[in-house]
């Protein structure tokens, strides 16, 4: 079995779905398993739609509209009879999102956020999957709830291994193609949970790992893994091939071509991972596995915007010491910050995170009686790896340096 993942860019729109089947007739379908993403900007349309049911009811319906106007356009240039059948599904898929924001009792956001955000996804692979089957490839359609098991942290599900591979074991063996979700699982009382933006790597990764993939192709809008991201850096360079541990660090550091657990489950049973362009699917692209190290060798450059940067320092200038940090990152994973970079001194912590579920004035009014504190928000964090000189200077020219740390192979600056 091989899996390949295409994203919300590969089926953003009629033309996008169509190029798919095209990939899928030059690579051959065989043994070939599809995770999907939700198409084109839908995720971020979804989150639209659970934002405005906790704090803007009047915009619900239309939120909700955009969506299934959106989807309705691409069935359009994809089935011009509207009497097909995947026009019910999809009205009925939009149904049951209406009908939950209907009869739904909890509070909680992350719950209700997982419970919606995922239609993005089934209504994608419903669309995918009855346009092959019109264009005379049949396919067999799996709703990946029903294999990949987690617990019940919304919104960033964690794999159950054991129940996830007795239930893709069940698929093991099997020749046809299949198509799934990517980004979804369920939790023990079956409701659905997400495994992280951007989760639709991971979905194929663990679905290699489960089934003793020959490799996993993630199929993307670059050639394959640049040292760079063509929208912030003009001059990129493609790399043919990287390790696992290559590839690690760079997610690790923020790498977004990768998601971050993907690598992992892959390295485990050494599954070689390729990233390649759906424009032009017979380019080698990238492939990622045991000990390839980094070719071409040179500098790789990684940005994360919208970062916080906090500096802690104690009010009697005793020490920062071991009780002091260890209380720091409770409460950081209290607060869920994700953090990117942390440096301290005798007297001071500072840190560098992502408050991505706006958490940062909880967290403020926590540390203020403790700790001096002072914060920066909108501030931007850089990691080269492999730097050299000219890769550090092409950074600092322009640019204030809040922070800077250097190891052997990676430099962090902290710029405004």
């Amino acid at each position: 079995m091989r899996v390949y993942k295409f994203g919300g860019a590969s089926v953003k729109d009629a033309d996008g779905v169509r190029n798919l089947l095209a990939v899928l007739r030059q690579t051959g379908t065989e043994k070939t398993f599809l995770v999907v993403s939700a198409m084109g900007k839908t995720t971020n349309a979804m989150e639209e739609v659970v934002r405005a049911y906790f704090e803007d009811k009047a915009a619900l319906a239309g939120a909700l509209q955009g969506v299934e106007d959106y989807h309705l356009e691409i069935l359009s240039g994809l089935f011009p009879a509207a009497s097909h059948p995947i026009y019910e599904r999809v009205r009925g898929l939009l149904a049951e999102v209406r009908g939950f924001l209907a009869w739904n009792k909890s509070p909680k956001n992350s719950f209700v956020y997982d419970q919606v955000v995922g239609y993005g996804e089934l209504l994608s692979t419903a669309i995918v999957s009855a346009y092959l089957e019109s264009q005379g490839l049949a396919n067999t359609w799996l709703d990946i709830r029903d294999y990949i098991k987690t617990d019940s942290n919304y919104r960033d599900g964690r794999v159950d291994w054991e129940r996830t591979q007795q239930a893709v074991a069940a698929l093991s063996g099997r020749r046809e193609l299949f198509i799934t979700q990517g980004f979804l699982g369920s939790d023990e009382n079956n409701f659905t949970t997400t495994l992280g933006r951007e989760g639709s790597d991971y979905t194929a990764a663990i679905i290699a790992y489960c089934l003793n993939a020959a490799s996993v192709t993630i199929w993307k809008d670059v050639p394959g893994v640049l040292n760079a991201d063509p929208r912030y850096f003009e001059k990129t360079t493609l790399l043919q091939q990287i390790s696992y541990r290559e590839a690690i660090e760079l997610a690790f550091y923020g790498a977004s071509v990768i998601h971050p657990k993907t690598l992992q489950p892959l390295q485990r049973k050494e599954i070689p991972l390729y990233v390649k362009s759906f424009l032009k699917p017979q380019d080698p692209g990238t492939v990622v596995g045991k000990g390839k190290g980094i070719q071409p060798e040179i500098p790789c450059f990684i940005l994360k915007k919208d970062q916080v940067l906090m500096k802690l320092s104690s009010l009697d200038f005793s020490f920062i010491v071991e009780d002091n940090i260890s209380d720091l990152f409770k409460l950081l994973h209290d607060h869920r910050m994700k953090v990117d970079l942390i440096q301290n001194s005798a007297i001071s912590f500072s840190v560098c995170f992502d408050d991505k579920y706006n958490r940062l004035e909880a967290l403020l009014s926590q540390l203020k009686g403790r700790f001096k504190v002072v914060h920066q928000k909108g501030v931007s964090l850089y990691t080269i790896r492999h730097f050299d000189p000219d890769a550090i200077r092409s950074l600092q020219d322009g640019r204030e340096v809040l922070l800077e740390q250097r190891g052997r192979e990676t430099v962090q600056l902290v710029v405004r």
